[in-house]
This record gives C-alpha cells, sequence and structure tokens, in this order.
C-alpha cells in the first residue's frame, strides 16, 4: 500500500472524528481515539515510522502549545491553587496504583513503579484539547487546570527519572541546554518575532520547531522525553504568544488539522481487544483505583479553593485523564524489562480508558455553567455567586 493510500486512510478517520464531534458535542480527541480503537481491532491499523513521527511531533508541539496557553500573570495569581491541585492530581495515585500494584496484585518492586508513576499523570494533550474546543484556555479555571496538569506531569517525569534514569553526561548535556534555553529563548523570540512579522515563510513557526526538536533529540539521547522540554519551552513563550494570537492561531490550526489526528488515532489503536477482554478485571480494578485515588488527591482542595460541586467535579475529572505520559512511561517500562507484555497492555488500556471516559462525563454532566471572564487572574468564584452575578 503507497504512502498517500496510508495518509488518506488516516485523514479519513480524522475527518469522520471531527464530524462526529460535531455532531455529539464531544471533544474530537475522544472521538479519535475510540476510531482508533475500532480501525486498529477491526482493520488491524498500524503505523509506520513517518506516521510515528507525526504522531510524535503532535504530542510535543500540542504540549508546548498547552504551556504557551498559560498566562504567566494568571500562573502567579493562581500559583497555589495550580501547585497544590497539580502536586497531590501525583502523589495520591502514584501510592494508590503502586500499593495496588504491589500489595494487592504481587507486581514486582520496579514494575509496581512503573505502574505508579504511569497512572499518576494527567494528559496534557487531552485537557489542552478540551479547553480549545469549550474556549476555556483563556479562563481562569482553564489556566488553573492547565497549570496543575504541567506540576502533576512535572511529578510523573521527576520520578521516572529519580528512579530509573541514567546518570550520565547526555543527562547532565540536556539538563543544562534545556535551563539555558528555557532562560534565552524569550529573548531571541521577542526580537525575532519582532524582525520578521507576518512573513509567508513564518519563520517564528521555523524557531519554535527548531528548538522543540533539537531539544528532543537531546532528550532522547538523556533517556528523557520530548514533552517535558516543550512543556518548558512554551511556558517560556507563554507571554509572546499571548501578544501575537496571530501566530498562536496559526500554530494550532496546523497542530490540530494535522498532527494530533495522528497521535490519539495512534493511541486508540494501540489497545487490544482480545488483551482488554483477558485482563478485564485487573484493568477494571486499576482504572478504579486511578479514578478515586485521584479523586481523593484533587476533589478537596478544589472545595477548599471554592470552585463550587460542579466546577470541583469538573476539575477532578480532567485531572484525571491520562495519555502521554502514562503510556510513555509504561512503554518505558515494557522497554527496559520492567513490565512484561501483558501489564503493559494493562496499564496502556487504563491509560487509555483514563483519556476517554472522565473527560466524557466531564463534557457530558459537569461543565461549569458560569463563564469564567477572559484572560482573568482570579480563582473561580463559587457557582452560588456566579449565578447570583448572572
Amino acid at each position: 500500500m503507497n504512502v498517500y493510500l496510508i495518509a488518506a486512510l488516516w485523514i479519513g478517520l480524522a475527518f469522520v472524528a471531527a464530524l462526529g464531534s460535531v455532531q455529539l458535542g464531544v471533544s474530537v480527541a475522544l472521538v479519535e481515539i475510540f476510531l482508533g480503537f475500532l480501525a486498529g481491532n477491526t482493520f488491524h491499523l498500524g503505523t509506520t515510522p513517518w506516521i510515528d513521527f507525526l504522531a510524535g511531533s503532535g504530542s510535543v508541539i500540542l504540549t508546548f502549545l498547552a504551556g504557551a496557553e498559560i498566562d504567566p500573570d494568571a500562573l502567579r495569581a493562581n500559583l497555589k491553587e495550580s501547585l497544590i491541585i497539580g502536586f497531590f492530581s501525583f502523589l495520591a495515585p502514584a501510592c494508590g496504583a503502586f500499593a495496588a500494584a504491589y500489595w494487592i496484585f504481587g507486581w514486582s518492586l520496579h514494575g509496581s513503579e512503573i505502574a505508579g508513576i504511569a497512572l499518576s499523570t494527567t494528559s496534557v494533550a487531552v485537557v489542552y484539547a478540551v479547553m480549545v474546543e469549550t474556549g476555556r484556555n483563556e479562563t481562569p479555571l482553564g489556566k488553573i487546570i492547565l497549570a496543575a496538569c504541567f506540576v502533576t506531569d512535572l511529578g510523573t517525569v521527576v520520578a521516572l527519572g529519580l528512579l530509573f534514569a541514567h546518570y550520565d553526561r547526555w543527562l547532565a548535556v540536556f539538563a543544562v541546554v534545556t535551563a539555558a534555553l528555557v532562560w534565552a529563548v524569550p529573548r531571541i523570540a521577542r526580537w525575532l518575532f519582532r524582525a520578521v512579522a507576518n512573513r509567508v515563510s513564518e519563520p517564528e513557526i521555523k524557531l519554535v520547531l527548531l528548538i522543540l526538536f533539537g531539544l528532543g533529540g537531546l532528550a532522547g539521547l538523556a533517556g528523557s522525553e520530548a514533552v517535558l522540554p516543550a512543556y518548558l519551552i512554551g511556558l517560556a513563550l507563554a507571554r509572546e504568544f499571548l501578544n501575537n494570537r496571530v501566530l498562536m492561531h496559526r500554530m494550532r490550526a496546523i497542530t490540530f488539522s494535522l498532527l494530533t489526528p495522528f497521535y490519539f488515532l495512534k493511541a486508540g489503536s494501540l489497545v487490544s481487544a482480545h488483551a482488554l477482554m483477558e485482563g478485564i478485571l485487573l484493568i477494571g480494578a486499576f482504572f478504579i483505583v486511578k479514578m478515586i485515588s485521584k479523586g481523593l488527591g484533587v476533589y478537596p482542595w478544589t472545595v477548599k479553593f471554592r470552585f463550587g460541586q460542579r466546577t470541583s467535579i469538573y476539575t477532578t475529572l480532567l485531572m484525571a485523564t491520562g495519555l502521554t505520559f502514562g503510556t510513555i512511561s509504561a512503554l518505558f517500562g515494557l522497554t527496559h524489562g520492567y513490565i512484561d507484555q501483558t501489564q503493559y497492555t494493562v496499564l496502556v488500556t487504563v491509560v487509555i480508558l483514563s483519556a476517554f471516559v472522565p473527560t466524557l462525563i466531564a463534557e457530558k454532566f459537569f461543565m461549569p455553567s458560569e463563564e469564567s471572564q477572559a484572560n482573568g487572574t482570579a480563582v473561580p468564584i463559587p457557582e452560588a455567586e456566579a449565578e447570583e452575578v448572572q
């Protein structure tokens, strides 16, 4: 089968997913995951190296955009809420999944650590896609959730690094170069964006891609993942992108139309229906562990910060999603022999279910009733007060 027919098949699935999301009123990412699952198990949809590259690029650039959406002023105004929600969103499921795997299901120590890390994550890719489609990426609530996602996944990456990283010169080089670029890139971008603005060749976008792919390559040499520096670079460039919304919209259009469909379709295709049926009880148990522990880690803090019941449940459900770092962590464990193929299938299935189920419930039943003021910096006001304002 030639490359154009393969591309047509994948883009055709993405087109059907786009139409389906409009009709169903749910995030297109969820429909793409579901169609990927159906195609993978019905038509044996497989990937090629170039599809893997496009899917990987989609996750990296989507993670960058999620970081670039966070208003530094709003982040500082809501730093306490984002840090606390994000930290306990990581800690509670990491401990819960590890305990379940090690003491209840009898997994090895390293296998249990991989389970805890894989199920601790919150999917920046899924949450950002939902935020953009609903317009909540411009609201205080959306900015808090996106920032909390970063804190959660930072905890995941740090834990994976501390437990399993190879402390060699490449890790040191990667850390130094990343830190230097996080400091320097806002200054470089500020000059470049003004010097070459509104050119058809889009040198601004090419600069961002150069940095993301370069750091991604260094991350691979260091045994890390490309999505971590992508988020950091996004945060570093957030102010420049907030001042240049046209550039943000161009990058978003490229990413959502061409790259992320490959990422989400591929994620769905990795779920085996056969393995799903064989390990249904274990998958269900781990899924329940993740949902309960995420709820215990997130919901009490949203109540303490007076989000209101509906908004608290919505926030908790979105923070319970997982995809990018969860699948990365599981694949890391399989590649290095810490878990076997069956355990990998169980973890990946739970991760993908957590991308689909809580997001669908949140969008269908717990969409916050109040509309936060765009570009605001205050913590979301309680729903009762919001109703009085309306």
